[in-house]
């Protein structure tokens, strides 16, 4: 039930938690890494003891902390929708004890529900899945639970938006050909703003998914998609499969360039000002396009850099 802990960018040093049997969701998203959902509900119920997870927690963590190792935050990142657990907001009191932040990923499909919000407000930070707008695109891409009402979610959503004091996360999955079209795109920036997130994700699948149709977007689509979000003040982030490097400077002007481009696009203006800090030149850049490893888009008049998406098969312009 206790995995990690799992570097990421997001989290830090992550401990995840198993809460949910595998795998049990309210959607079956053609992106998941996990296959195709074996059992779909909406019936919260409860799947393990409360107290068998916090101890299983509380010797793990004690036992990182004997070995020097840091823990950022516990994460109910499980093989399935972690709301599904009627415990999961005792599991979160009964963390809190050991002094470490509580995270849940989540798909936000029983947001309408007061007690699922009740129990979310328990943590530190909450990721809510954002990957659509519109209904047919909503049934195409996360294949939800037929009783489900994507209004009633999104309601939820800002509800929960207004009641919650932690972290507010949203992450929205492209996938070439469902939600990468623009005007998909401005309606779940539209979305996005009405509940104001401390920061927005935008993803790509880069493990095989449970279609094997399901492609990454063009760098282009995920260029306009930052553009959009941003447009509406929104904080976006890209989470494209390099968590490594992405807030550090290392001196080394290559690596510098591909990893704040994995993390969002650079203008061709700030990537000037990078390279004048490094007492480096324009050559730099146009090795790392010509490599493959950087990808030269244009958008609304001007020029951006990103880092080459795994996965895609073709560049920019």
């Amino acid at each position: 039930m206790v995995f990690g802990p799992v570097p990421s960018r997001r989290l830090g040093q992550s401990l995840g938690i198993n809460n949910i049997p595998p795998k049990i969701c309210s959607y079956s998203c053609v992106y998941c890494q996990i296959g195709r959902t074996a059992r779909m509900q909406i019936k919260r119920e409860r799947f393990y003891d409360p107290e068998g997870i916090a101890e299983e927690v509380e010797t793990r963590v004690k036992e990182l902390r004997e070995d020097g190792e840091r823990v950022d935050y516990l994460t109910f990142v499980p093989d399935g929708e972690p709301t599904l657990d009627v415990n999961l907001g005792r599991e979160i009191d009964l963390l809190k004890p050991i002094g470490v932040r509580v995270a849940v990923i989540t798909n936000a499909s029983l947001i309408w529900d007061p007690d699922v919000r009740e129990d979310l407000s328990k943590a530190d930070w909450v990721s809510l899945k954002v990957d659509a707008a519109t209904e047919g695109v909503w049934r195409r891409i996360n294949r939800p639970y037929g009783a489900l009402k994507l209004e009633a979610i999104s309601e939820g959503m800002r509800r929960f938006s207004e009641e919650f004091e932690g972290v507010l996360a949203t992450e929205t999955m492209m996938v070439r050909g469902v939600n990468d079209g623009e005007d998909e795109i401005e309606r779940i920036a539209d979305r996005l703003s009405s509940i104001s997130p401390d920061i927005s994700y935008i993803s790509i699948p880069i493990r095989p998914p449970a279609e094997g149709w399901v492609e990454p977007p063009e760098e282009e689509s995920i260029n306009m998609a930052y553009q959009i979000f941003s447009d509406r003040g929104l904080k976006v982030e890209y989470l494209i499969g390099y968590e490594g490097n992405a807030f550090a400077f290392t001196g080394d002007i290559r690596e510098d360039l591909l990893s704040i481009t994995a993390v969002h696009p650079m203008k061709e203006e700030g990537v000037n000002e990078l390279l004048r800090k490094a007492h480096a030149g324009w050559d730099v850049v146009r090795e790392l396009v010509e490599g493959g490893k950087l990808v030269e888009l244009e958008y609304e008049g001007g020029r951006f850099y990103m880092r080459k998406l795994p996965g895609v098969g073709r560049g920019g312009s």
